[in-house]
C-alpha cells in the first residue's frame, strides 16, 4: 500500500498481530515456473523512524552493546497445530531492514509425532524496551503451501531457504519430488520473493 507523504509511517511492530497494518497481502500461489518473482508481504516498511524521536535509527556507536536477535523459542506462532506442540526446526538472524537491530527468521511446524508436517517461516522483531518480548511481524511461508523448509540462512539482508514439495497429490508425503530455492528481500515496503527450480526429479 502506498502512503502519501503526510501519512504516518507505521513502525516495525505495527506489522505484528497486535498492530495490524492497513491490509494484509493474501498468500502467494505456488508458481511452477523455473524462476518466479512475487511480493509475499505488503504493507508498512521495516525501515521506519524511531517512535520516540522521529529519527531514523543510526548505526550503533563504538562501545555500545550490540542488539540481541529475538529468541525464536519465546514466541507463540500463529500456526494452528490442533492441540499439538509447535516446533522451531531452524533459525537464522540478521538485520533485514538496516536499523542496526537484528531480526530472527524461524522455520516452524507442528510436532505431529509422525509424517512430515508443512513448515511456516516467520520473521521476528523485538522492541528496544527492556523486558519486551519478540513478536511475529511477517510470514514468509504459509503452511497452507505444504512445503518443507531446509537450509535456512540470512545473508546480506536476504532470507534464503530450500523448499521441498510435491508435484501432485498422488506423490507420497515422505518423498517430495519438487525442490526450489526461495529468497526473500525487503524492498520498497514489501518482502520480494524469488523462486528458482533447482531439482526436476525426486528429491
Amino acid at each position: 500500500m502506498t502512503h502519501s507523504p503526510t501519512d504516518p509511517a507505521p513502525s516495525l511492530e505495527d506489522l505484528s498481530p497486535e498492530h495490524p497494518p492497513h491490509h494484509r497481502a493474501k498468500p502467494v500461489h505456488w508458481v511452477a515456473t523455473a524462476t518466479a518473482m512475487a511480493a509475499v508481504i505488503a504493507g508498512a516498511g521495516l525501515l521506519q523512524p524511531d517512535r520516540a524521536t522521529g529519527a531514523t535509527p543510526a548505526t550503533e556507536a563504538a562501545g555500545t552493546p550490540r542488539a540481541t536477535a529475538p529468541d525464536a523459542h519465546a514466541v507463540t506462532y500463529p500456526l494452528d497445530c490442533k492441540g499439538a506442540a509447535q516446533t522451531v526446526t531452524a533459525t537464522a538472524q540478521g538485520d533485514l531492514d538496516g536499523d542496526a537491530r537484528p531480526e530472527t527468521v524461524a522455520a516452524v511446524r507442528c510436532d505431529a509425532g509422525s509424517g512430515t508436517p508443512p513448515h511456516a517461516i516467520y520473521v521476528l522483531a523485538q522492541e528496544a524496551a527492556p523486558g519486551a518480548r519478540p513478536r511475529v511481524v511477517a510470514t514468509l511461508l504459509d503452511p497452507a503451501r505444504r512445503r518443507t523448509a531446509t537450509e535456512l540462512t540470512v545473508r546480506d539482508r536476504t532470507v534464503t531457504a530450500s523448499l521441498l514439495g510435491y508435484s501432485s497429490p498422488s506423490v507420497p508425503r515422505y518423498s517430495p519430488d519438487v525442490k526450489q530455492l526461495a529468497k526473500w528481500r525487503w524492498t520498497g515496503g514489501t518482502f520480494r520473493q524469488e523462486l528458482t527450480d533447482s531439482t526436476a526429479g525426486r528429491v
